[in-house]
Order: C-alpha cells, then sequence, then structure tokens
C-alpha cells in the first residue's frame, strides 16, 4: 500500500468517526458550540421549584438550570405514559410542575436526521437522553435523576404517587 493511499484511507476513517454537523461547522473554521446559555424557562422553573432542582443538582454534578430542564424532560415522557388522572396526582406533588415541563428541551431533531427520528418515535426514556445531551448533560444521568425524581416525589406526594411515578419511567 502506497503512502497517499494509507494516508487517504486514514482521513476517510477519521472523518467517518466525527458526526456530519460538527465536520461542516469545523470545514468552516466554527468551533462546535456548548450548551446553550440557560434560557428563562429554565430559571422561572428553577424559582417554581427550588428544592427539586438543588437536590437533582447536587446528584447529577449539573447546573439548577440543567436540572431544571432534566426534571422537565422526564417528567414529560411520565405525562405521555400515564393517564391523565395518574399525572395530575404527580404535578400536585411537585411545585412548579408547569415550569419544569416548559423547561424540557425540544426532541426530535431535524427533518432526516434518522438518530433523531429514532429517539422521537422511540419516545420515553430514548427522548429523555435526547433531551439530557441537548441540556450538556451525560444521557447515562437518565438512570441517575429518576430515583431522585421518584423519592422527591415520594416524600411529597406519597409512595403511591411516587410508585406512579416510577412505574411511568420504566
Amino acid at each position: 500500500m502506497t503512502w497517499n493511499c494509507y494516508v487517504g484511507l486514514t482521513c476517510v476513517a477519521l472523518l467517518a468517526a466525527v458526526p456530519s454537523h460538527d465536520r461542516t461547522a469545523r470545514a468552516a473554521g466554527l468551533q462546535a458550540q456548548a450548551p446553550a446559555a440557560p434560557p428563562a424557562a429554565a430559571s422561572a422553573a428553577v424559582k417554581a421549584s427550588p428544592d427539586l432542582t438543588a437536590e437533582l443538582a447536587k446528584e447529577l454534578g449539573a447546573t439548577p438550570e440543567q436540572s431544571a430542564g432534566a426534571a422537565g424532560a422526564l417528567f414529560g415522557v411520565a405525562k405521555k405514559n400515564m393517564k391523565a388522572s395518574d399525572f395530575a396526582q404527580v404535578a400536585k406533588a411537585v411545585p412548579g410542575m408547569t415550569a419544569l415541563l416548559k423547561a424540557a428541551p425540544p426532541t426530535g431533531g431535524k427533518k432526516g436526521d434518522p438518530v433523531a427520528a429514532l429517539a422521537g418515535s422511540a419516545g420515553g426514556l430514548a427522548a429523555a437522553a435526547e433531551a439530557f445531551s441537548k441540556l450538556g448533560l451525560s444521557p447515562e444521568m437518565v438512570a441517575k435523576a429518576i430515583p431522585i425524581l421518584t423519592s422527591f416525589v415520594s416524600k411529597s406526594g406519597g409512595a403511591n404517587v411516587g410508585h406512579l411515578l416510577a412505574s411511568a419511567l420504566k
């Protein structure tokens, strides 16, 4: 194998390993973007539910705004998976539920993006993992956040309500 062929194959392999949006940004001479500054919805959610966001932030090693978005994403998944009357019990146990739901980043991605389409169609925890990524959190933190949320709901709304939430987030 010639040297030029070897270098060419290495370049192709490296390009294949970098997501396409990063290649486009790099080709244009741009840096990959860090997570955006916390939106107003996340700040409002932190104020509306300070105990939950503080506890989640501490356990996840995240900012309160990231925690508000993470909680909102998981509560959004639960809302989709629960009967309205059951979710109403969970919402009653969590101060600022409306603000938390608004703090969750939108999921589903761009049209034509097969990974985002798969996450959107899978719904549930795949959508939560996508939301965590958009918040600058590791998708693996979804599994760590669920018991924190269910514990909080159990303390504020009772074990029955905590069990309803836990069942919706399986």
